[in-house]
């Protein structure tokens, strides 16, 4: 990895407030749930769509991969956690209906 990626990893870790540790079995995020152009939600590997709090609570429990905790005010989100590629980011991911 070169410098920039490196600090870009660094800087974008710290502004999460937690990296939970996956379990073995834990899945993926596949899509975006939206309602009015904003996420309310996420569709997951194995098919099931949960809400945005219900994601957090996953990720924290180690049933999601590949994704960290951050807030925004007093609302707790999802980030996709930095591997060097674009395409599995939260924000390129397909957006599905509610």
């Amino acid at each position: 990895m070169n410098n920039d990626n490196e600090i870009g990893s660094k800087l974008a870790y710290a502004a999460l407030d937690e990296v939970p540790t996956p379990k073995s079995n834990a899945k993926e995020i596949v899509g975006l749930v939206k309602s009015g152009g904003r996420v309310t939600g996420y569709q997951l590997s194995g098919g099931e769509k949960v809400s945005k709090e219900e994601g957090v609570a996953m990720a924290k429990a180690g049933d999601i991969q590949g994704v960290g905790v951050a807030h925004r005010k007093d609302s707790e989100y999802l980030k996709s956690l930095p591997d060097g590629t674009e395409d599995n980011n939260l924000g390129n991911l397909p957006s599905v209906s509610e």
